[in-house]
């Protein structure tokens, strides 16, 4: 009995990798059902959608809850198995076929015998790479490097693109014939943007895992930051989500990631695309310009704001001490508040750490000197 996306949610499907597929939308309900039905068999499954939407996610999840699931799984990434290179990593070589062979090599397709190789990027493979590529696909049988000799292969074929390939035939980039051969049962993901009640499940259980695997605080979200997190578009689909949510763990002060904490660490959150990231980016620079020097660090993309301060007065004799021009601690609290802030580009999580604070006392303070609604 197929297990209800509810059920599959809480994780009592009966493979972990179909668990992994998280969501009550009805695409994730809808792709949960189709790995079922396409792993019983052995046809080539075309998985296409944009850049990170879970794509490999589906094909490892085809792959173990497949008959072939207890032998290899070789994901090979199209775009940068190129030119000269591509037989020998598909198809392996002899020893001495060309120079620095010291050694025979089984290729990715041998590799995968009885089990499950992943194209990934299909779309991106070279005209005359697709052309040797269909002719393994459609003989079962490869040819090594240096040798002349056919080696049977039993391979289930799984690949996946962000182009549309129907598209890139007609343009006379992608082969017809290859197309048809891949594309036996198709299986699309959707943007993130387009499944918002999939984003507090993806969030709850990325920042789980962050916990659990890599040993990082086990954050919870505040209702406001779930509502930041539904309504930006994610350009960069879950990708970007996770991205930001470890950034968020980074800089978090206790154990809730806050609305506000979110909204810094999204670039773009008013747009979607590389463009609007970008203009945020330079929106930040120039509001810390206004407050201070904007200098490189060694790290790229990553500057330093030294807040604009007037220069110290000259040394004075202890005779000489002015109780009225000396700065009171407070004085030398609030400078200390504002170089921070402008270090921090005004992420208040991110200057609570840095201060070795609590983020509620880092508000108290900031309303204290009327700094908290500065942006």
């Amino acid at each position: 009995m197929t297990p209800t996306s509810e059920q599959t949610v809480q994780g009592s499907s009966v493979n972990p990798a179909v668990d992994r597929i998280v969501g009550i939308s009805a695409w994730a309900d809808q792709v949960r059902r189709s790995i079922e039905l396409v792993a019983a068999h052995q046809s080539s499954v075309l998985i296409m959608g944009p850049s990170g939407t879970g794509k490999e996610l589906i094909a490892r999840a085809i792959h173990s809850c497949s008959m072939r699931s207890k032998k290899a799984f070789i994901p090979v990434d199209c775009a940068v198995t190129t030119g000269t290179l591509f037989a020998s990593h598909m198809f392996g070589h002899v020893k001495g076929s060309f120079t620095g062979a010291t050694s025979s090599t089984l290729g990715c397709f041998r590799a995968a015998d009885a089990g499950t190789i992943f194209l990934d990027e299909i779309g991106e493979m070279e005209l005359e790479l697709q052309a040797k590529l269909l002719r393994v696909l459609q003989q079962r049988v490869v040819v090594p490097v240096g040798s002349h000799e056919e080696v049977a292969v039993d391979v289930r074929v799984l690949a996946a693109t962000n182009r549309d390939l129907a598209i890139e035939v007609n343009e006379g980039r992608f082969r017809e014939d290859l197309f048809y051969r891949l594309n036996v049962v198709a299986i699309r993901t959707i943007p993130l943007r387009e499944r918002p009640e999939d984003v507090p499940i993806l969030a709850r259980r990325y920042l789980a895992e962050l916990a659990a695997r890599h040993g990082m605080p086990m954050c919870d979200l505040a209702p406001e930051a779930v509502e930041v997190l539904q309504q930006y578009p994610w350009p960069g689909n879950v990708r970007e989500l996770e991205n930001v949510l470890e950034r968020a763990v980074m800089f978090s002060s206790g154990d809730r990631i806050d609305s506000e904490s979110l909204t810094g660490l999204i670039a773009g959150a008013q747009g979607s695309g590389p463009s609007a990231g970008a203009a945020a980016s330079l929106g930040q620079m120039a509001m810390a310009a206004s407050r201070g020097v904007v200098a490189p660090t060694s790290m790229p993309g990553v500057f330093r704001v030294e807040p604009k301060i007037a220069p110290a007065a000259p040394p004075a004799d202890e005779t000489s001490l002015d109780s009225d021009s000396w700065p009171t601690l407070a004085d030398v609290e609030r400078m200390h508040l504002e170089k921070t802030l402008a270090a921090t580009m005004h992420n208040k999580s991110l200057a609570a750490k840095m201060l070795g604070i609590d983020r509620s006392v880092l508000r108290r303070k900031l309303q204290r000197y009327g700094l908290d609604d500065e942006t």
